[in-house]
């Protein structure tokens, strides 16, 4: 595949929080976001006491304008804990036993007990986004001495299909021994090498997350929201894979209005399509509902 250099600059991630307004009108003939006629919306899944679904919009003239899913408020209240997953894991009748189906599946992920959903994108053909990977941690996960342990969602949006991204096994080492400086986004860094053997997770692949994130290393009380990134290996090396807001729930349960942020972005890509150079966590009090996006697509 052909990789071709950014044409903007990257910036560190950094919030800019602001109040706008948004529409009240309902679904189905509403004018706020996300904008009605231009967008599709994805089968919903359950989570919780409500569902999720993911979205695609795109202009008129069909460039992508948002990959997104929306949260009802209702999917953050009633989650199972860590207890309950493990008990519906190892049960020999549970509705929690297919990634793919409504009620996802109860397995081990990072090390804890996690809900995990594969949910397909509405198609935007100018973009390489395929599906949504959406995990509930309860208990959160490991990495970077504990930073992570708050509850909170792993929100992949991933660029490979999905039989590539199923047949990943871990934790293990990466299948490759370097991430080129080109590849990796601005500002990120990898696991530090004590922890190499536990780089490369199941169903997701290796994970980098930007070197001033507060709660990096060993601080939790200051995580809340972190935009970490992701690679796969394939026969040409590593590839940047994924995009993925990792969001506590404290923080979809309490965000306001609009937060928006940048997507550091690498020198080359391993596609020629549009790549998101922000994300935004929305409040939709018309829809009682939570939007977490990508967004600001560019050429690369």
């Amino acid at each position: 595949m052909s990789r071709r250099t950014v044409l903007r600059s990257a910036a560190a991630a950094s919030a800019v929080v602001g109040g706008t307004g948004l529409s009240a009108a309902k679904r189905g003939g509403f004018r706020g976001f996300p904008p009605n006629g231009t967008t599709t919306f994805g089968d919903p899944v359950t989570l919780g006491e409500g569902e999720v679904r993911t979205f695609t919009t795109e202009t008129p003239s069909g460039d992508p304008r948002y990959h997104g899913i929306e949260f009802d408020r209702a999917a953050l209240s009633g989650l199972p804990d860590g207890d309950a997953l493990e008990a519906e894991r190892t049960a020999d009748s549970t509705p929690y036993d297919d990634k793919y189906d409504t009620n996802g599946e109860a397995l081990v992920i990072h090390g804890r007990e996690s809900l995990e959903f594969f949910v397909p994108f509405p198609e935007a053909a100018e973009t390489p986004f395929t599906f949504l990977g959406l995990n509930w941690n309860p208990e959160g996960h490991g990495g970077a001495g504990g930073a992570w342990a708050a509850p909170h969602f792993d929100i992949h949006f991933n660029m490979f299909g999905t039989a590539t991204i199923d047949a990943i096994e871990g934790p293990d080492f990466a299948p490759y021994d370097a991430i080129p400086d080109e590849l990796m986004p601005a500002g990120y860094q990898r696991a530090p090498p004590f922890a190499a053997s536990e780089r490369y997770i199941s169903d997701m692949g290796e994970h980098v997350a930007p070197a001033d994130a507060p709660e990096i290393p060993a601080n939790p009380d200051a995580f809340t929201n972190t935009l970490i990134q992701g690679f796969v290996g394939t026969g040409d090396g590593p590839e940047l894979a994924f995009v993925e807001p990792m969001i506590t729930r404290e923080f979809l349960q309490n965000v306001r209005g609009t937060a928006s942020y940048d997507v550091p972005q690498p020198a080359v890509y391993p596609h020629d399509q549009q790549h998101p150079t922000e994300y935004s966590v929305r409040d939709l009090p018309a829809m009682d509902s939570i939007a977490v996006v990508l967004q600001a697509f560019e050429q690369v």
